[in-house]
């Protein structure tokens, strides 16, 4: 009696269900909440990191046109971090922290859903203009700092659109002498509503700097090409900047790449993951990890 009792519970430990693994679409809706708490997070409690970063830019051309020592300042130290961050880990402060990047991206998502609410369709672009435009944000860089080198930058005060934004997510509304600013910072997020990513890709002059800075590569996203279907282009249609992805082994980097993992979540071969250990493109738990330590460095850093 013993032994039957014995086999019938065996067979029944053999018979339990086994856990049911997550499906593609659930993947990819864990991911973009854990990117909407990310972004909301760094937006809310972090917001400066960028300016900061730029600050830190504009005063080191600022202190070589007039000759003057270049001491590591506050700014400096927090310009010096994100480039470092941005070295090993990619463009994820421009994808997940960066203050002015989420806006582009919720803004964009409203409009599009509005738009789809009156069953309309937001304009495009026209892709050859969306091509050329991205070289913009390096002649944007190159102006502002050569106005820093010659000491003429400060003459400008109340131009800056991040001046602007800044001063209205403080809540402050003194806007006396940023007439220009304001202007500006309106015409761009009108440019974020039709354009994904719109000031990112083609204004920023950070994120020219931040593009030439994934060089290690041992996180940056990668494909399997080989193993991809014929003909698919399912990676490029949903990337913000519309770029192809380099291929394992492959040393070219692409760096208007923001790390979103948006081409790992649409890919039906899951081919796309980070370089190193070979992590894929869209585990919501390296998104968290790399927040994390991202936030921590800031903090320190007293951002």
């Amino acid at each position: 009696m013993e032994c039957k009792e014995i086999k019938a519970s065996g067979a029944g430990a053999k018979a339990a269900p086994a856990k049911k693994k997550l499906t593609k679409k659930q993947i990819n809706q864990i991911h973009a909440w854990v990117r909407v708490f990310v972004q909301l997070m760094f937006f809310i409690f972090l917001p400066s990191a960028y300016s900061s970063a730029f600050a830190g830019i504009k005063y080191m051309f600022t202190k070589l046109g007039a000759g003057e020592v270049i001491e590591v300042t506050a700014f400096v130290k927090v310009l010096l971090l994100l480039l470092i961050y941005t070295v090993v880990f990619g463009r994820f402060f421009c994808g997940f922290a960066c203050a002015f990047g989420s806006l582009g991206d919720w803004v964009y998502t409203f409009a599009h859903w509005a738009a789809k609410k009156r069953k309309k369709k937001m304009p495009a672009l026209p892709e050859k203009l969306r091509d050329a435009l991205p070289s913009l944000k390096y002649a944007v860089l190159a102006a502002i700092l050569i106005m820093c080198f010659m000491g003429v930058y400060g003459n400008l005060s109340g131009t800056s659109p991040w001046d602007v934004f800044s001063m209205l997510h403080a809540f402050n509304f003194r806007f006396g002498k940023y007439a220009v600013g304001i202007v500006l910072l309106v015409l761009i997020v009108v440019g974020m509503a039709f354009e994904e990513r719109f000031f990112c890709k083609f204004f920023c002059p950070m994120g020219a700097v931040f593009s030439l800075m994934p060089v290690l590569t041992p996180f940056s996203l990668r494909r399997n090409r080989s193993a991809c279907l014929k003909k698919c282009s399912a990676c490029s249609k949903v990337c913000p900047s519309k770029i192809g992805l380099p291929n394992d082994g492959a040393l070219a980097v692409e760096g208007d790449c923001f790390m979103c993992g948006k081409c790992a979540g649409v890919c039906p071969k899951t081919n796309i993951h980070c370089g190193a250990g070979r992590i894929q493109g869209d585990a919501y738990w390296f998104t968290a990890v790399r927040a994390v330590l991202l936030a921590v460095l800031m903090i320190v850093m007293g951002v």
